[in-house]
């Protein structure tokens, strides 16, 4: 009896490692190429349009098999991650010429919609936001963060109020509980694109430990969230799933902030849609936001929309956002100045979280970093809704 190909040690390797992932599309690095096999073969082959072929010539045990150049990966995985797939990419682990036997391998990156880095899976004037959404009895935690700019934000409330959230966040991806899909199917509808976790994730002992660890504190109380369990739970679950995900370097994540509901006017989803905020159904039509956006760098185009979802309360603090307005009427030279610094730094947000992540960033970026103080992004978080 034929012995079978899938018995051969790169096929033994591909298995074990594709068993760690069973609901990604796993990458495999063979050579100059990314291989996959079987279903996840065929599913790539058609999301990505490129040939379907078998191993071993047709016979009885061969496997389907798609593969596309390394070089190549930037430009395939958006596409597959745009397309509702979660992709983990197996790299060679060591140089193939000195390996003895198989080369080892292992995931470096397990890229879903809420974790994606790459410019590409992104859009540079939007936050791309996980959620994390803890269902309990009256009230539910909820909390977001964003890994390319490091923003990490909680709260707790009843299901409307984190309807609301949720719509004003618009999260790249949702994480819940796995056994309470039909609570948050019947709460919170089918539309976002969600990924349930298991239940022991869920739980505050584990969460405060994890939280206490990444922020290397003995409390959360200097954070103001010591008193809202239920967004800790949620905290807690967001960072257990980003380490789930290879997502190890996260030291550009300093602080986790407490979303107050009575800072803000909290609008659903039918507001929103009427009042054309973001988007519009009509063919010729412009959103408030397209009218406003006259922002200078992503940084701004992120603020800008973040303030338009989120219209202040207190008027004490639309008077300071009115007043810095005059200001800059005022003193055109000086805003023209500014203006034209603002558009050599770039994205400092999305640059500086590049860093720990240990993702490739334009050397044309850092040589504009000198020009902001090293502390100047701590003092940028504590303003982050402009309060």
């Amino acid at each position: 009896m034929a012995k079978s190909t899938t018995d051969t040690p790169l096929m033994q390797q591909h298995k074990a490692i594709k068993t760690k992932y069973p609901d990604a599309i796993l990458l495999f690095r063979v050579g100059d190429f990314y291989e996959t096999f079987g279903q996840d073969a065929i599913i790539t082959s058609k999301v990505l349009g490129i040939t379907l072929t078998k191993r071993n010539n047709g016979n009885i045990d061969a496997s389907e098999l798609a593969g596309f150049p390394h070089h190549a990966l930037d430009t395939y995985l958006h596409k597959l991650v745009r397309a509702g797939y979660r992709v983990a990419v197996c790299d060679q682990l060591e140089d193939p010429k000195l390996a003895k036997g198989i080369v080892k391998r292992g995931v470096t990156e397990l890229v879903t919609p809420g974790t994606a880095t790459n410019e590409k899976l992104i859009d540079n004037n939007t936050n791309n936001f996980l959620a994390s959404v803890y269902i309990h009895e009256q009230i539910h935690g909820i909390a977001f963060v964003d890994i390319t700019t490091g923003e990490y934000f909680c709260t707790e409330g009843n299901k409307e109020y984190l309807d609301k959230l949720l719509q004003s966040f618009r999260p790249a991806e949702v994480i819940y509980q796995k056994n309470k899909k039909g609570i948050f199917e019947e709460y919170f509808g089918t539309k976002h694109y969600c990924y349930p976790l298991d239940e022991w994730i869920f739980n505050e002992q584990y969460a405060n430990d994890i939280l206490l660890n990444h922020f290397q504190t003995i409390s959360l109380k200097g954070f103001g969230v010591e008193d809202i369990p239920t967004a800790i739970i949620a905290a807690g679950a967001i960072l257990h799933y980003l380490k789930e995900t290879e997502h190890q370097q996260l030291s550009h994540i300093t602080s986790i902030q407490r979303i107050t509901q009575n800072d803000f006017l909290w609008m659903d989803r039918f507001t929103i849609q009427n009042l054309e905020l973001l988007d519009t159904n009509r063919e010729t039509g412009n959103s408030l936001l397209k009218v406003l956006d006259n922002t200078l760098s992503p940084m701004g185009s992120r603020m800008i929309k973040r303030w338009l979802m989120f219209p202040l309360q207190n008027i004490q603090k639309i008077e300071e956002r009115l007043s810095t307005t005059e200001f800059f009427i005022h003193h055109q030279e000086l805003k023209n100045t500014l203006s034209q610094y603002i558009k050599q730094i770039g994205d400092i947000e999305r640059i500086v979280a590049k860093i720990p992540l240990k993702k490739n960033f334009a050397t044309r970026s850092i040589s504009t970093c000198k020009i902001v103080t090293c502390n100047s992004r701590d003092k940028r978080t504590n303003q982050k809704f402009g309060k």
